[in-house]
């Protein structure tokens, strides 16, 4: 059972963190996710050592990453990533990809499967970070969001790919099969959710959408439980099911209940944002090698290292694959904000150390440099895009490209 006082801490922390972002923000703007990484850090067992996780906490913990994913799934609107833009967001990410295990491979020394953890580490996108900053800002439904949510989108699910693929233990051959056998169930699933539903959901949904039955948010929670399931028998990665039940979720709703679809992601954002996710935050931050950073100067130079390499595999050719009616300033500023990572980084370094693929000062280094990168990446890209004038209009430059025709969102977006 865990100790009543760390899940106290914990969550005193959550509540402190949005009260310092709201203390600091007349002087910067510091994302939220940094107070609640640092307050952990600070009352875990490096500083304070006032905190110390247990198994319940760290399920809790598992659960919010999860949340997290399954909310970044959910934001992304497929009808404005199609077409040229979506390809040109894969093409970036596999080229990110092989630079980042080249590259990785020279710093551990021909050790593959250390290579491995590292490079595909180097190419994660904190879509799940970066996209309240864009909604905050009136940027999110803008042509600029919508290419953004295309190379976070590849740049979220490609990683957790990757791990299914190269860090489950197995045989590729086999890890691709079961991937394989994974994507068609849950191809089957959005034909099913693409599917119109009958009346008696929208109308249940909206009976109990202020009562205690809630059912639409019950359904959403089930969806979640059944891919996390799914992927898990699978012997996947059970992010891999969480990004998942947020795209099925998105479609369910939208079809089914459009009318209450943002009043329900309201309340499971509430769930997510308010209690599972700051957990999770905090909680990297008391498991965080603190000394293990401190006491070995090389790890210690290894986080600015990091912090370049991700510039360079993640940020490079997103700037040099990115849709050609944005300006220099918007590719800039899309590179930057695709460079922003932490998320994947602490889940694929977790799998690292677990597996002793990876040295803790290393991972410490890694998530290091990734917080970093959420702190001052996209806090850059937001004074680019300012400076620019560009906040708010998220106006077309040139028409849209083949695949991007502009349906009725297309029109109301810009």
């Amino acid at each position: 059972m865990t100790h009543p006082g760390t899940l106290v801490l914990i969550m005193a922390a959550a509540v402190l963190a949005p009260l310092l972002v709201h203390a600091t923000g007349r002087r910067i703007r510091i994302p939220l996710v940094i107070f609640e990484i640092g307050l952990g850090i600070l009352v875990g067992p490096d500083v304070l050592g006032w905190a110390h996780p247990d198994d319940v906490v760290d399920t809790l913990a598992d659960l919010g990453l999860s949340m997290l994913i399954f909310l970044a799934g959910y934001e992304i609107d497929f009808a404005a990533v199609r077409g040229d833009t979506l390809r040109r967001s894969m093409w970036s990410w596999l080229v990110s990809l092989a630079a980042g295990i080249a590259l990785a491979l020279a710093i551990s020394g021909g050790d593959v499967f250390e290579a491995f953890v590292i490079g595909t580490a180097l190419t994660s996108t904190a879509l799940g970070t970066v996209l309240p900053m864009l909604r905050d800002s009136g940027e999110q439904r803008g042509r600029f969001g919508a290419v953004m949510s295309a190379f976070g989108a590849v740049g979220e699910f490609g990683p957790v790919v990757a791990v299914a693929l190269l860090l489950s233990g197995r045989r590729p051959a086999e890890s691709a099969a079961l991937l394989a056998a994974f994507g068609a169930i849950t191809a089957a699933a959005v034909f099913w959710a693409l599917r119109p539903r009958p009346p008696w959901f929208a109308r249940l949904t909206e009976l109990t959408l202020h009562s205690s039955g809630q059912f639409a948010v019950r359904f959403v929670m089930l969806l979640l439980a059944c891919m996390l399931g799914l992927a898990e028998a699978f012997g996947l990665d059970v992010l891999l099911g969480a990004f998942a039940a947020g795209v099925l979720t998105r479609l369910v709703l939208h079809r089914a209940a459009p009318a209450s679809s943002e009043v329900v992601l309201g309340k499971v954002e509430a769930m997510g944002f308010g209690f599972l996710v700051p957990l999770f935050y905090v909680v990297t931050g008391i498991e965080f090698d603190l000394a293990a950073l401190l006491h070995d100067p090389g790890a210690l130079l290894l986080v600015p290292g990091f912090l370049l390499l991700v510039l360079l595999v993640r940020g490079v050719p997103v700037y040099a694959l990115a849709p050609r009616d944005l300006g220099r300033t918007d590719r800039v500023a899309l590179a930057l904000f695709a460079s922003t990572c932490l998320p994947l980084v602490v889940a694929i370094t977790t799998i690292g150390v677990d597996q002793e693929l990876l040295g803790t000062d290393q991972a410490a280094s890694l998530v290091g440099a990734a917080m970093i990168s959420v702190l001052v990446l996209p806090l850059t890209a937001m004074r680019l895009r300012s400076g620019a004038g560009a906040r708010g209009t998220g106006r077309r430059a040139h028409p849209p490209h083949d695949g991007e025709k502009g349906g009725a969102k297309d029109s109301e977006a810009w």
